[in-house]
């Protein structure tokens, strides 16, 4: 018999009440910020907080997996994946990576700390070969996997790597920030698909820091103006791009610098979702013979500004990118019930659109999974 199970990931970069859900998936990057060593206490007490929160009484089976471990600089990632599954869920499982084989889950379990010898989940740093003259930063990734009623399914955490530089952004398309992140997202693919495991549909949601086509982009933006490349005398090196518009007393409609973007006309990244400018975001189109994702009806999701009275607006810090994203084998998505009669079955968007998240708007996927009840 066929029976449906509501089911609700999240990825957020550092709602569930109206959607009622069996298994709540939360991922996060970042933990503890830009400044870890400082605020990895607070994190912790965060995650706590929403374990012991009212709103999640009624479940009852609990799994925490959080990398707070930053002394350790070659394996620290600074992922943390949170599970919660609510009472009325009865038949789940989840892997043990060490013996091959399902478990029933139970209980509430927390690993705070140093993941690598838990296992119920496998995390992996990326390799410094990825990109040799690269500052390094906390990138990896980290998976569980389970059996929710007879139906197996990997989830897994990512943080793929940022752009530095606008500048060198806006240099050649794609970009070799765009490049890095293809190599990067490839080996998780094949790493999750591999013969170490029987390969299983899998969902990755995390950050992957997707960023428009900005060379396209930009000479889209620029078709009626006049170019100005600014160089340093030192090293004739590109220091700014200037773009000025021919008439309007040669207003300034767009400036980049290393960490500056700013487009007088900023409000296309909002209007009807930021939907004219889809066309530039290329970089999963890499992927389309393994991933799907439904469709995208939100705005870019970075960066917004971190002062908590202005919630919807952007940075002038980089170009607004859809980079927090929840993507699916193929496999996958068979398995997700989109409804009938227009029913809404499936909902992708951000959390909290008008209120101060951070820098990242956290992007969820609510979904009836398709199970069998043997």
């Amino acid at each position: 018999m066929e029976t449906f199970t509501d089911v609700l990931l999240v990825t957020a970069n550092r709602r569930y009440d109206q959607h009622n859900p069996q298994f709540i998936a939360l991922h996060f990057q970042e933990v503890g910020g830009k400044d870890y060593m400082v605020n990895m206490g607070h994190a912790e007490n965060f995650f706590r907080n929403i374990d012991c929160s009212e709103e999640m009484k009624d479940f009852d089976r609990v799994c925490i997996y959080v990398d707070n471990q930053f002394q350790a600089e070659d394996s620290f990632t600074a992922l943390g994946s949170l599970y919660f599954i609510r009472k009325t869920l009865k038949n789940i499982y989840q892997y043990d990576f060490n013996v091959k084989e399902f478990k029933a889950v139970s209980g509430r379990n927390k690993h705070v700390g140093p993941l690598e010898g838990v296992a119920t989940v496998e995390i992996e740093k990326f390799s410094k070969n990825f990109w040799p003259d690269f500052k390094w930063s906390r990138k990896g990734f980290m998976r569980t996997r389970w059996i929710i009623h007879n139906q197996g399914l990997d989830l897994v955490n990512v943080h793929l790597f940022h752009d530095a530089s606008n500048l060198v952004a806006c240099s050649s398309s794609p970009s070799i920030y765009s490049a890095n992140r293809k190599n990067a997202l490839r080996y998780v693919i094949n790493r999750i698909s591999d013969s170490r495991y029987t390969p299983l549909p899998f969902i990755v949601f995390g950050d992957f820091n997707f960023r428009l086509d900005t060379l396209s982009l930009v000479q889209h933006l620029s078709t009626a103006a006049d170019v100005q490349t600014v160089k340093r005398e030192c090293s004739n090196e590109v220091e700014k791009i200037i773009c000025e518009e021919k008439d309007n007393d040669r207003q300034v409609l767009l400036r980049i610098e290393e960490k500056l973007f700013v487009y007088l006309h900023h409000a296309v990244f909002q209007e009807n979702n930021g939907g004219e400018l889809l066309k530039y975001d290329k970089e999963v189109a890499a992927f389309h013979d393994v991933i799907k994702e439904e469709d995208i009806g939100f705005p870019p999701s970075y960066p917004y500004s971190e002062e908590y009275t202005k919630p919807t607006q952007y940075m002038n810090t980089r170009c607004p990118a859809w980079c927090d994203r929840i993507l699916m084998s193929h496999s996958a998505q068979e398995f997700i019930h989109k409804g009938e009669d227009g029913e809404k079955c499936v909902v992708y968007n951000t959390v909290g659109p008008r209120v101060c998240m951070g820098d990242h708007k956290p992007v969820f996927l609510f979904f009836s999974l398709k199970t069998i009840d043997h």
